[in-house]
């Protein structure tokens, strides 16, 4: 069998910084390539060692070369009646496994993880490239409480079956009345 670990490859280049930019129009729909050549993964096959085929789609890219996308959310907090305005932009180049289907149903589970969690999930859309949320959630609680936890955001499929797909996560201790933007990178589930 190849050994298709960067370390085997003489002359070999980091292949997750040279990507083209696939958020522009001109690249917006093209085709996932594999990592250790150009051609299109969903079409093509490779002969190993044994002179077998095996697809592409079988070979599992690494976290730092697999883009799960990015979440665009938006924070502020009202003083003056104590509370959180969260608002759940969108998705960015997301991406997710094949076992999900070709356009499962996605939402947003957010948790405040307060000693007792605050949870909420946005309304669930057909999954593709870019998805816009545009929804806000709004809680009252006090900011010294809000300012010793994190936001965490799940992405999760409703359909075929519920499956956390990515995470990730924001701190809070600089909330304030200014509201702010915040673009996350969607992470792999934790185990």
């Amino acid at each position: 069998v190849s050994d298709l670990r960067p370390s085997a490859l003489p002359g070999s280049f980091d292949v997750s910084r040279s990507m083209f930019d696939l958020r522009s129009p001109p690249y917006r729909f093209m085709k996932r390539y594999d990592s250790f050549s150009s051609v299109p993964s969903s079409t093509s096959s490779r002969k190993d060692s044994q002179g077998s085929n095996r697809s592409l789609d079988t070979i599992t890219l690494s976290g730092d070369e697999r883009d799960f996308g990015r979440l665009n959310v938006k924070l502020c907090y009202v003083s003056s009646v104590e509370q959180i305005w969260i608002t759940v932009l969108h998705c960015k180049d997301l991406s997710w496994p094949s076992s999900c289907g070709e356009n499962p149903r996605i939402y947003v589970k957010g948790i405040l993880t307060l000693p007792k969690p605050v949870h909420f999930k946005s309304s669930a859309k057909e999954g593709c490239n870019d998805i816009e949320f545009m929804e806000t959630f709004v809680f009252a609680i006090k900011l010294q409480s809000l300012q010793a936890v994190r936001l965490v955001f799940k992405i999760q499929t409703q359909t075929p079956r519920k499956k956390t797909i990515g995470e990730c996560s924001l701190a809070l201790r600089e909330l304030s009345s200014e509201e702010s933007s915040h673009w996350l990178d969607i992470s792999p589930p934790s185990k």
